[in-house]
């Protein structure tokens, strides 16, 4: 994919812990459009990059917004951000992907968890420019945590948005069962955040008879996995027949790249889908976010940054 040279326009402190930043082209030229829901990658440094989901009006195309949670256990991403990238600073990022879309619904629930917000806030804004009826629950730890509260409170759809806080009253608390209990054919839902926050939001849902189909979902970060039963097993390269071991412990692109057999890769933790790759044959073992329960049904791809194999040998379409 294309590369864009960005400057840091702005950087700003949104929340404790977030800031934005405005990119706006280092050439001065328009940006390609994008739509709710879409996210850049970064590249932080050489060999790092990290995505980012755009936050500002999908109709401009002078900037992107993103912003930023200073996570303390961040790989490097989100600090360097924070401590090193100042205004004025170029940074290369690449077009606006989506794999978080809005669908066309009689209505649309939006969840947003923390840093989350960042899409569900493009979507409210999207949803509310285009008439379509929405509500949005925003929760945080509390007030000080919660980027773009100003934004959201002098908007015009601030009467659709409801903020819940970790360390509010009862009465301000999310309550699910209310909002759930009474699934409707032409709503969907939309939730990002973290991923035990997700987890809780779509099993509350699938619990109240919320159908798949009904659920959207972006994660920010891999799950935690159990990698205690993890055993050797091989990859063959279709094209040249050529068998990898890989042990236990080591991911297949690690094991590949040192042979010289590259994969495109971005995020490695199986949130981003650049290094989807298609399987000919065996079962993938998937450990990524990024699948649909009904794409990791079909084995015939699978994430080789963090996925491994259930069966002794994946051929790979390489």
């Amino acid at each position: 994919m294309k590369q864009l040279s960005v400057t840091v326009a702005r950087k700003v402190k949104e929340a404790e812990g977030i800031a934005s930043f405005e990119l706006v082209s280092a050439e001065g030229k328009v940006l390609p459009p994008f739509s709710a829901g879409s996210h850049i990658d970064v590249e932080i440094r050489p060999g790092l990059t990290r995505q980012y989901s755009l936050c500002n009006d999908p109709t401009e195309q002078h900037r992107y917004l993103i912003a930023v949670l200073r996570d303390p256990h961040s790989r490097g991403g989100s600090a360097a951000l924070h401590d090193v990238v100042r205004e004025g600073d170029t940074l290369a990022i690449s077009e606006p992907k989506n794999h978080f879309p809005l669908v066309q619904a009689k209505r649309s629930l939006l969840f947003a968890g923390g840093i989350g917000v960042t899409p569900i806030l493009c979507m409210a804004e999207r949803l509310a420019q285009s008439g379509n009826s929405f509500e949005m629950h925003y929760c945080s730890r509390s007030a000080e945590r919660t980027a773009f509260r100003k934004r959201i409170t002098l908007a015009d759809f601030a009467s659709q948005v409801s903020f819940h806080y970790d360390d509010g009253t009862p009465e301000q608390k999310l309550d699910l069962t209310h909002l759930l209990a009474r699934p409707q054919a032409g709503t969907h839902l939309y939730v990002c955040g973290p991923s035990g926050f997700i987890d809780f939001i779509i099993q509350a849902a699938k619990s109240h008879g919320w159908q798949s189909e009904q659920l959207h979902l972006e994660y920010f970060g891999a799950l935690a996995q159990d990698t205690s039963a993890d055993r050797d097993f091989q990859v063959k390269i279709a094209s040249s027949g050529v068998l990898y071991t890989i042990p236990a412990g080591k991911p297949v692109i690690e094991v590949l790249a040192s042979q010289g057999v590259n994969i495109p890769v971005s995020c490695e933790q199986g949130v981003c889908g650049t290094c989807a790759t298609r399987v000919l044959d065996g079962v993938p073992e998937h450990r990524d976010v990024y699948l649909t329960d009904a794409e990791r049904a079909r084995n015939d791809q699978f994430m080789p940054c963090c996925s491994r194999s259930k069966s002794p040998m994946l051929v790979l379409d390489l």
